[in-house]
């Protein structure tokens, strides 16, 4: 594996996620200089006497509070210690590189002012692989303290690492790992906790997630309906024309690219002038979530690359601005809206079931009685057609937004929050459910496909879902019940592909 430079130019999701899985990291001399400009702005700063929340000042409601020059380093000790909360199981290794990877990037951007020490003992801690526990709950949205803080500790020689799959304390991670323990200047610990690092390098996980997946659901639906006999001419590249968002554009183009070579490719070979809604506005539907994928993509890059500290340091006029740019509402919002995409993805796809139990059954009984010499095939789909509609029942829970629950904080000061964490994970859940439904699709459209002697012939990229759907099957032991199925389906067409 290669490595990745922060240089300070914009970082991509790809190259985030080069990180997480292990590239070596390392900070280009422009980043370097930056951070050291960003740092003398700080520097000035506490020579003089106007006040810097969380530099000079405590923070919260103590934001008015001045501290003694004496305890600004303690001070910044004291906010790792008092905000590492958290609840729920330890974040993976994978989201913790990524939380510490943003924050790094974040960082070389220039708005800080951390010390240069900051940033070498995060790039330090990745190429060691120094793991902080973290919990995996505990942001509202407005900065990802409680989390951020856990890292913090550990780069201060406190808290829990995980290091070579042992977890020991902070100080002995550092310690076997070469690493000398940070000591942090003012406004350091702020500077390490206030930021949405932690919802970030999640939110890349599921934007690259969701991207593999909606190309995956393309094909599935061409496959429903090459195996209904469904009419192609819904994804012809004039219904793309005649409205051209993007996505619709790019899903009308996957559908036909999928049917090419199969028996839908040619003329006159629908079954039907028109099929339902649930055939018929594939492209429409699809695209939409295309559409808010590159949404969320677009805000995800943003926060990644943008400078969301607070006060944010200003090299240009040698100043510290107060602000809100811990806020990550565009982000937040992008993510319920991309929730509420995959669940029209998956609402059409379990409409399109009903249509699938039709077809399976007028064709082994469409003269009242079987055709002469079938026998029952191996069912694997039509089982799982109540369990999808249930899973869809579910999947509606979760395109409820995200971002509207949090109550106000620290004595009504923090009165707004984005709920991006929430927004971010009920994202994930949401992928799989859909994962699960599109996949009990696939099963369904085989076994109606089976029906067929001999079989028809389909199309590339249909061809490529069914039969990776058959060899998933075929690669189970002893254990074909219809759960264990779904799960090596779904894997096959899903995870498998995962980069991170």
């Amino acid at each position: 594996m290669g490595a990745v430079t922060i240089t300070g130019a914009p970082l991509t999701v790809e190259e985030l996620l080069e990180i997480v899985q292990g590239a070596e990291v390392g900070i280009g001399d422009a980043a370097r200089a930056m951070i050291e400009a960003s740092r003398a702005v700080i520097d000035r700063m506490l020579e003089g006497d106007e006040p810097v929340y969380g530099l000079n000042t405590g923070v919260g409601h103590m934001k008015d509070s001045r501290l003694p020059v004496e305890e600004l380093r303690s001070a910044q000790e004291m906010l790792l210690m008092t905000h590492a909360g958290g609840t729920g199981a330890p974040l993976p290794a994978d989201r913790v590189r990524a939380a510490m990877a943003v924050r790094l990037n974040g960082i070389a951007r220039g708005g800080s002012g951390a010390s240069p020490r900051v940033a070498e003992v995060l790039v330090d801690m990745l190429n060691a692989g120094v793991h902080p526990v973290v919990p995996s709950r505990g942001s509202v949205g407005t900065g990802d303290l409680g989390q951020l803080a856990s890292v913090g500790q550990v780069m201060i020689g406190r808290g829990r690492a995980e290091l070579g799959g042992v977890v020991v304390g902070g100080d002995e991670a550092l310690r076997r790992a070469g690493i000398e323990t940070l000591r942090l200047e003012p406004k350091d610990g702020l500077t390490i906790m206030s930021s949405n690092a932690a919802s970030i390098g999640d939110a890349a996980f599921a934007v690259s997630r969701a991207g593999r997946l909606v190309e995956r659901a393309d094909a599935i639906a061409a496959l429903s309906l090459e195996s209904t006999h469904g009419n192609p001419s819904i994804a012809q590249p004039i219904v793309g024309a005649a409205k051209p968002f993007p996505g619709q554009i790019e899903s009308c183009a996957a559908v036909i690219a999928a049917l090419e070579g199969g028996r839908l490719s040619g003329p006159g070979t629908a079954g039907s002038v028109q099929d339902p809604l649930s055939f018929r506005v594939i492209p429409q539907v699809h695209g939409a979530l295309r559409e808010a994928v590159d949404a969320a993509r677009r805000a995800v890059e943003t926060e990644l690359n943008g400078r969301g500290d607070n006060p944010l340091v200003s090299i240009d006029d040698d100043t510290m601005v107060h602000n809100g740019n811990f806020h990550p509402l565009v982000m937040a919002i992008a993510f319920d809206q991309l929730r509420i995409a995959i669940a029209h993805v998956g609402q059409i796809s379990e409409r399109r079931m009903s249509h699938l139990w039709d077809a399976f059954f007028e064709r082994i009984a469409g003269a009242g009685a079987p055709p002469p010499g079938w026998t029952p095939p191996e069912l694997f789909g039509m089982p799982l057609r109540y369990p999808a509609a249930a899973t869809f029942a579910e999947l509606r829970q979760l395109a409820a937004p995200a971002t509207l629950d949090v109550p106000p904080l620290d004595i009504g000061v923090e009165d707004h929050a984005t709920g991006a964490p929430l927004a971010v994970r009920t994202t994930h859940d949401a992928l799989g459910l859909l994962e699960e439904i599109l996949s009990i699709e696939v099963l369904m459209a085989n076994d109606v496909l089976d029906t067929e002697r001999p079989a028809p012939p389909l199309g590339e990229g249909t061809a490529t879902v069914s039969a990776g759907a058959r060899a998933a099957i075929d690669s189970l032991d002893e254990d074909r019940s219809t759960a264990n199925v779904q799960r090596a389906v779904a894997t096959s067409l899903f995870t498998a592909e995962r980069t991170a």
